[in-house]
């Protein structure tokens, strides 16, 4: 073979192969996650979850009811009926939770899934605390949640219920199948989509917690009030289009590495999720629409 041909084929190679690792490297670091366990605290996930439980109700009957709700809010709070009041202490329950998820289990979340860490890397440089205890812990103080607020409220919508069932279900089911790694070949990137999903239901549901805490304190200010549920139409409408575009851009990214019954599953859960928001969405969007009409009026 002529001297210029070889030149022009090891060349071409070349080239070839560095095009391959530039697009490798393009790809986020989930891709790059090797399938193993999440946390050494993942076969205890019964016990982290019951701790909580215990820990949610102290906070409720002793904290928020026996007395924070009515020193801060007095006879507003004294005058709820049963219904709002106990909408009113989950609000608070459930913003508190989601708040406290974000300061503790933001930097674990942005470092495993776009970062340069793994699960079992070290918090913080803690010799004890990794990565993955971290997030298996706000996993379940998430999930608990939900279910506190299945058992604790007594009226729910159906579109709500399916939301948190959903989220239960997936999030336990995540963690579960993480204990059989070896014969799971997508458990370590089914629980990291998991927490993809659950970060952005912190971030974007953070702030209609807080809405419905100032319509039931200020019921009166139509204005204030008109503003700040078009806001919160617009955060979890913006949220889940956002949401929507990263996990499919992760999922899609992941295809070959999912088992037939992900692939299946995952949108169809994916498309549950997304309607639940978007009926909060609209919700929020009609509270913003008759709080025009009342200050209209007034």
């Amino acid at each position: 073979m002529p001297f210029h041909a070889r030149s022009l084929i090891n060349g071409t190679s070349k080239n070839i192969l560095e095009a391959g690792k530039t697009h490798h490297k393009n790809h986020p670091h989930i891709t790059k996650l090797e399938n193993g366990s999440i946390s050494k605290l993942a076969p205890f996930s019964a016990l982290i979850i019951s701790i909580i439980f215990v820990i949610y109700f102290l906070i409720r009957f002793y904290l928020l009811e026996g007395y924070l709700l009515k020193k801060i809010y007095g006879k507003t709070y004294r005058s709820m009926g049963e219904l709002v009041r106990r909408g009113f202490v989950n609000h608070h329950i459930a913003g508190a939770t989601k708040l406290t998820i974000l300061i503790f289990a933001a930097y674990p979340f942005i470092d495993v899934a776009f970062g340069s860490a793994s699960l079992h890397s070290p918090f913080a440089g803690s010799k004890y605390v990794t990565q993955g205890d971290m997030l298996i812990v706000a996993a379940q103080a998430l999930m608990a949640m939900y279910v506190f607020e299945l058992f604790y409220r007594p009226k729910i919508s159906p579109v709500s219920a399916g939301h948190h069932i959903g989220t239960i279900m997936v999030g336990q089911s995540a963690i579960a199948i993480s204990l059989n790694w070896i014969h799971e070949k997508d458990a370590t990137i089914e629980f990291i989509l998991c927490t993809v999903w659950g970060a952005f239901d912190i971030v974007s549901e953070f702030l209609p917690h807080v809405s419905i805490i100032l319509y039931r304190v200020y019921p009166t200010r139509h204005n204030f009030l008109r503003k700040l549920f078009r806001i919160s139409a617009l955060t979890t409408l913006t949220g889940t289009v956002a949401e929507t575009i990263v996990t499919m851009w992760l999922f899609g990214t992941l295809w070959d590495r999912w088992t037939i019954a992900f692939k299946v599953i995952t949108p169809m859960l994916h498309v549950l999720f997304m309607s639940c928001q978007m009926w909060g969405s609209w919700n929020f969007y009609k509270m913003y629409k008759k709080q025009e009409h009342l200050l209209a009026v007034c």
